[in-house]
């Protein structure tokens, strides 16, 4: 059976994987972009882009793994867009511009669902309200064999550990402190039981931790 897998996801020192107050200037709210900046440089990210050059070192050799054999995402509605509640704006297409980095069929929980768009380079988003098990079947189905990559935001990610979901499990700690926003591990005491957990600090000072089912 294909694997549940997460990648490249950045916490910080106490816990927090995204910042208070979302706005469609501020998709990390007030975190801005220190949780991510340690990735900005590498090449996977610039790849990701579409723009050349880029650093290879330690952080781009982790980072480099988000997109071998995956074949479809699950994420948040968070972390598609800013909105609450119904859509107000069907033209809102996520933060990625008109050809999105996922390139697979990508499933966003809402409890809102609306008709799945079809973007450029191979990303459709569908809008399912699924619970993870649900989301999970629908995403294998479309993933022809190939593995299913949570992609978050928090809430995402920590619902399909709390359900024993996930597989490969890679956090980037950050070493800075946030201090208020959503939290990764609350309601998961104990989760390292269930992986072998391997750690390596890069010189950016980023603490690759991987959470990988025996």
């Amino acid at each position: 059976m294909s694997r549940v897998r997460v990648h490249n996801f950045s916490v910080s020192v106490d816990g927090f994987a995204t910042g208070e107050g979302q706005s469609l200037d501020a998709p990390f709210g007030h975190a801005g972009a220190r949780l991510h900046e340690w990735f900005f440089p590498t090449s996977t990210f610039r790849r990701m882009q579409d723009k050349p050059d880029g650093s290879h070192g330690a952080d781009d050799a982790v980072a480099g793994t988000w997109d071998a054999g995956i074949g479809a995402e699950i994420m948040g509605r968070n972390k598609f867009g800013p909105q609450r509640g119904p859509w107000e704006d069907d033209d809102w297409v996520g933060w990625w511009g008109p050809n999105p980095p996922f390139h697979t069929p990508v499933f966003v929980l809402t409890h809102h669902p609306r008709p799945s768009v079809e973007m450029e380079g191979g990303t459709t988003f569908h809008f399912i309200d699924a619970t993870p098990q649900e989301a999970l079947r629908q995403a294998r189905d479309a993933a022809g064999g190939l593995d299913v990559r949570i992609g978050g935001g928090p809430t995402t990610v920590r619902e399909f550990l709390a359900e024993d979901l996930v597989d490969h499990l890679h956090i980037a700690v950050v070493p800075i402190v946030l201090g208020r926003g959503e939290r990764l591990w609350d309601g998961l005491e104990g989760l390292e039981q269930r992986f072998r957990v391997e750690s390596v600090t890069t010189p950016s000072g980023i603490t690759h931790m991987t959470f990988t089912r025996p």
